[in-house]
């Protein structure tokens, strides 16, 4: 089914008792983030808060906190069927004569169903605020951090046109409040509004902009995803082929854009490519850790349109698994058959929560070469926004891609270190803190699958028989039970996989690299494959902040490195002594006296379970 707007969705959900209206009175500084953050780890259900301190709006989050509800949100039974839905679209036939291209009719006028449609009277114009009335303290705007430089709007759909080409986007950029009337506008380099602005300047003009807060939910979703630049297709053009119908837009009041008609808010104003940048930041973001402060344009709001009861929608980021988690999964299962399409040996592919979304990719293929791993591993980081993966694990078809346990199971089986883990470089997503470079570094790519003869180093080949897989050593894990002590190690663990787990308190130069070689020389390495070495704040029992943790912190090129049979992943801290000259950001870490605020007041929120919930703050592993 299609959403009309943001609240027809909020009626569904509550009426399925998945969404808790919150009548105590609640304060945007911390407190909501906090709550917010321990329900959609537990997988709870989405939140109202209807007495937000210091506004009349009630402010909605995690609406799409879960898989259950993300798909819901696109009208589907299941994310998976996302893209058997693409699938069909793109199965166009162009033989059988004039009986196959009439099977064609139903599929192209579902494509008809894409362009937005304007209207004249919007929900969305029922309240106009101008000039001094404008004032973004009215709305419930959240400071979701300890160390954020503000509050933030977190789930804006920011609109812009390109005054060159006419070329329309919508995207989500965070947006930091610097005033009654302006904020930070968080276009990177890479983003399709960056470009937009830097042709209005160009043309010496202001660029208009409308950021709407709400409207249907496929629009949300929309807004987030990486389109490829294909001539027509926009984010209003996805949310209408998503909901099966095209999205009403009416034109700004003060700006010459269409904007969601059902849209809850919309702010309208220009950003000046002659004025100066303005520091931006810091913010908790969702890599886990804080983006540090920047230079990012400024947002000028002209006007503030809205409906006679608005509902803000927000969302946070941080350590995952946060809400973005199901945004990135239904990106995967849309863009599944694209992928495919272009890479044909392509069984499935995933980007779990402890990558968040660039930092790590598992792909399965149907192999039938030598190299073939490589190959496709390759050809994926030639694909948009898959430019950005740091690691790329790929693995046999009948390895599921989504158990994150079993692929890292299955890495420390079949992929030898040296000769099955080929470093590389490329771009970099602008807020990954360990690339060698600001938003250029080191990748590797891992191939777990079956190897072939040739790929043995051996001099065998298997011409005569390509399906036959090569004979090899099988590796056999032995975790030892005498872990040695060293200087700097807080805790250790070594898993029956073959993985050695050690947190470390770095308090020098090189210290991860002697310290990797000494405990790969040691007889306690012996049935290991992989030393991972982790910041003091890491928990080495915890599978998903030890992946979560050294993904982050490592640029593959520079801190990833063979020693004897073990691969050595060094995840702590990198300083400007070892030659790194940026600034290393701080994990995201929740003030203790919030937290505790919200466990005496657990009470008062009418949430189910306790304060802790049945996983605990962090979550564990989350495999689908």
């Amino acid at each position: 089914m299609a959403f009309p707007d943001l609240r027809s969705f909020i009626q569904l959900l509550e009426s399925r008792g998945d969404l808790l209206r919150i009548h105590t009175p609640v304060d945007r500084h911390l407190e909501i983030t906090e709550i917010a953050d321990r329900m959609v780890k537990r997988g709870g259900p989405a939140l109202l808060f209807e007495n937000v301190k210091g506004s009349d709006m009630p402010l909605a989050i995690g609406l799409l906190g879960t898989r259950e509800r993300m798909a819901l949100a696109l009208g589907l039974p299941d994310l998976e069927a996302l893209s058997t839905r693409v699938r069909h679209l793109m199965n166009i036939k162009m033989d059988g004569g004039v009986g196959g291209l009439l099977s064609n009719l139903p599929k192209l006028r579902e494509v008809a169903s894409l362009p937005p449609r304007r209207v004249r009277r919007a929900p969305v114009h029922e309240v106009i605020w101008r000039g001094d009335e404008v004032d973004l303290g009215k709305l419930p705007i959240l400071h979701c951090w300890p160390l954020d430089g503000g509050p933030f709007l977190t789930l804006p759909l920011v609109i812009t046109k390109d005054p060159i080409t006419g070329e329309r986007n919508m995207g989500m950029y965070r947006m930091q409040v610097m005033g009654p009337r302006e904020t930070g506008m968080h276009w990177q380099r890479h983003k399709t509004g960056a470009r937009h602005l830097a042709n209005a300047g160009k043309l010496g003009q202001r660029l208009e902009v409308a950021v709407a807060l709400g409207g249907d939910p496929a629009l949300i979703y929309a807004a987030s995803a990486p389109l490829p630049p294909v001539p027509g297709l926009d984010e209003f053009a996805l949310a209408g082929y998503l909901r099966g119908q095209r999205s009403p837009v009416v034109r700004g009041v003060t700006v010459d854009l269409d904007v969601p008609a059902n849209a809850e808010i919309v702010l309208e104003g220009y950003v000046d490519p002659n004025e100066a940048w303005q520091p931006e930041g810091p913010f908790g973001d969702h890599t886990g850790f804080y983006t540090l402060e920047d230079l990012y344009p400024r947002f000028h709001v002209t006007a503030i349109t809205m409906r006679r009861d608005p509902v803000y929608p927000a969302t946070i980021v941080g350590r995952p698994p946060v809400e973005d988690a199901y945004l990135i999964e239904a990106t995967e299962r849309l863009f599944l058959p694209a992928a495919q399409l272009i890479l044909p040996e392509i069984v499935d592919y995933s980007m779990p929560p402890a990558g968040v979304a660039h930092n790590l990719v598992f792909v399965s293929i149907r192999k039938q070469f030598p190299g073939h791993a490589y190959k496709v591993a390759h050809g994926l980081l030639g694909l948009g926004q898959m430019m950005f993966a740091k690691v790329i694990v790929v693995v046999n078809e009948d390895v599921p891609v989504h158990d994150f346990e079993q692929v890292w199971r299955t890495v420390a089986q079949q992929a030898v270190p040296g000769r099955d883990t080929l470093p590389t470089r490329g771009p970099m997503d602008v807020l990954d803190h360990s690339s060698r470079a600001w938003s250029y570094g080191g990748k590797l790519i891992i191939d777990a699958t079956t190897k072939r003869p040739e790929e043995l180093g051996e001099g065998l080949t298997s011409r005569a028989n390509d399906d036959a897989p090569a004979a090899h050593a099988a590796f056999t894990p032995r975790p030892s039970t005498n872990l040695p002590g060293a200087e700097g190690i807080l805790a250790q663990r070594q898993t029956p996989d073959g993985y050695w787990f050690v947190a470390v308190n770095k308090t020098r130069a090189d210290q991860g690299r002697a310290l990797g070689a000494e405990l790969a020389a040691s007889p306690a390495a012996a049935g290991v494959r992989h030393l991972l070495l982790l910041d003091e704040l890491t928990d080495v029992h915890d599978l998903n902040d030890v992946w979560w943790t050294v993904l982050n912190n490592i640029d593959p090129e520079r801190d990833v490195w063979v020693s004897g049979d073990v691969l050595i992943w060094d995840g702590t801290r990198k300083l400007r002594e070892e030659g790194f000259t940026r600034d290393w950001p701080q994990k995201i870490v929740m003030d203790p006296a919030v937290a505790a605020r919200v466990d005496a007041r657990w009470h008062l929120y009418g949430l189910p379970g306790t304060p802790e919930g049945p996983q605990g703050r962090e979550g564990k592993t989350h495999d689908r």
